[in-house]
């Protein structure tokens, strides 16, 4: 049984999170028992407690979530399975002990009983994503007045389905499966909703911005609905997918290292889309000082924008995009003209905006701000569409548009796709897709496409020959993995605490 709906549930059976029957089950249970062998068998004692998080896809909405507009993921099947034991005081060594089930592929990692240490980003180890969570719930439960006593041994055992640089959060399932083993192991628990907020905050400790989406989803989501989250503060609103549809997930092979690449590419977006905004802001009548001290995100400047938009007969925000940004890209002495002031001032605070000023050699404004407005837009309609009344073949139609047109956005507005990735949307597409897309931050990783369910193992065998079977011969992956690698999924549940 949960303790309320409220807090993260905490179940002593795996039939309340993944179904009462059938294979998910039956996999489930082979994968604790496995965990709980090989905790004894690493540790020399069994665990205290179990925490999963699955990973996510984001069926629409790309981009967005960190210049504060809603997005519409569901939780996917694949997660990370942490177990953990809390050490008495009297045990030595006081030492976070961090192991994997595939430990040929992550070693263990070793840090001191330490919640105030420094995580350091020039040495990345799998295991800084668990110290994330580390750092951040006792950050978070000095910060509640919550006691946890003096710093003690952790012994934690880590085993992911979600395949890593694949878009579909691996890192997020990580870090808050991280956390609410930490919450099980100390005997303390939580709201939803601040554990969410939490894990968006402690996934910053690694150096990535982001957005907050992939831990909402993956603390909050309910079994069969996908959920349009909203943020500032962060709350779910539950959506029911039509019958007859499913989405299936595909993995371009090409493996997104948003961590290793944030200067030129996750976070060099989320500085254009800042600069991008302070602008919009100037160009529509703010002062320059006004605009730096107010102006986080695009949605901070909409209202002016549609205001802009007023006056000229319309509602969309697009229109001053194109009015007050120019299509070429900006050098960073044009911006510094308009804000009157020098970019690395702008940034001071932010020493993973400060990278991206290195690195960058110029700035894509308009582009970046037509595919944000233009995105947040396709959300509403994407939900929209699901409540209308129309049949359930027209909303499937519809929504497949939608994802094909926020394909396109991502791809030509903000260059987040890669050659990879754009093959696999057109052989979806052309095998009877409804809608195809990237998901997650792009760069590589992998597409979700809208399938009618009726038709969905033969269009996974097509996939299989027009796709993978080029790469099986080249030897990039192993024919009996395929299934980690394109998959169907109905909506999943969210974030457990397991104890038996």
């Amino acid at each position: 049984m949960a303790i309320t709906s409220e807090n993260v549930p905490v179940f002593s059976s795996l039939e309340s999170v993944y179904g009462p029957d059938g294979s998910q089950l039956e996999e489930a249970q082979i994968r604790f028992d496995k965990l709980k062998s090989k905790f004894q068998e690493v540790f020399g004692h069994l665990p205290d407690a179990f925490a999963r998080s699955p990973g996510r896809v984001n069926l629409i909405g790309e981009h967005i979530d960190y210049e504060g507009y809603s997005v519409l993921p569901m939780a996917i099947r694949q997660d990370t399975i942490i177990a953990i034991r809390k050490h008495d005081d009297s045990e030595s060594p006081k030492q976070v002990r961090i192991a994997n089930v595939n430990e040929e592929k992550y070693t263990m990692c070793t840090y001191p009983a330490d919640p105030e240490q420094d995580i350091d980003l020039k040495n990345h180890k799998w295991g800084h994503y668990f110290i994330c969570g580390y750092k951040g719930f006792h950050e978070f439960a000095k910060s509640k007045g919550v006691d946890v006593g003096v710093p003690v041994g952790l012994d934690v055992l880590v085993d992911g389905t979600v395949p890593t640089g694949s878009g579909l959060s691996s890192s997020a399932a990580f870090v808050c499966s991280s956390t609410i083993a930490l919450m099980a192991a100390f005997d303390v628990n939580f709201p939803k909703k601040e554990i969410a907020q939490l894990t968006c905050e402690c996934e910053r400790h690694i150096g990535t911005q982001s957005g907050g989406m992939d831990q909402a989803i993956s603390v909050m989501a309910k079994s069969g609905f996908a959920a349009l989250i909203d943020f500032n503060p962060i709350h779910a609103t539950d959506v029911q997918l039509p019958a007859g549809g499913t989405f299936v997930i595909a993995h371009s092979l090409a493996e997104s290292q948003k961590a290793v690449t944030a200067a030129t590419n996750y976070n060099n977006r989320v500085v254009e889309c800042r600069l991008a905004s302070i602008v919009l802001g100037i160009k529509l009548g703010m002062t320059p000082e006004e605009a730096l001290s107010k102006v986080k995100t695009l949605s901070d400047v909409e209202g002016l924008c549609v205001s802009f938009a007023d006056s000229r007969g319309s509602s969309d925000p697009v229109l001053a995009v194109k009015e007050f940004l120019k299509e070429e890209p900006y050098t960073a002495e044009e911006i510094e003209e308009i804000i009157q002031e020098n970019l690395e001032s702008v940034f001071s605070s932010s020493s993973s905006s400060l990278d991206v000023l290195k690195a960058a050699k110029h700035f894509k404004l308009f582009q970046r701000a037509s595919h944000v407005y233009s995105e947040a837009k396709r959300v509403y309609a994407f939900k929209e569409t699901v409540l209308s009344k129309l049949s359930d073949e027209e909303i499937l139609q519809k929504l497949g548009d939608l994802m094909n047109d926020s394909h396109h956005s991502c791809s030509v507005l903000y260059e987040c796709s890669c050659p990879e990735l754009e093959e696999l949307v057109e052989v979806c597409r052309n095998n009877g897709a409804l809608g195809a897309r990237l998901t997650g931050a792009g760069w590589g990783g992998c597409a979700v496409a809208l399938v009618k369910e009726n038709i969905v193992p033969q269009f996974i065998l097509n996939l299989k020959e027009l796709f993978y079977q080029s790469r099986i011969d080249k030897g990039v992956i192993n024919k009996n993995e395929l299934g980690l690698y394109v998959f169907a999924s109905k909506p999943s549940s969210g974030a457990a605490i397991l104890k038996f």
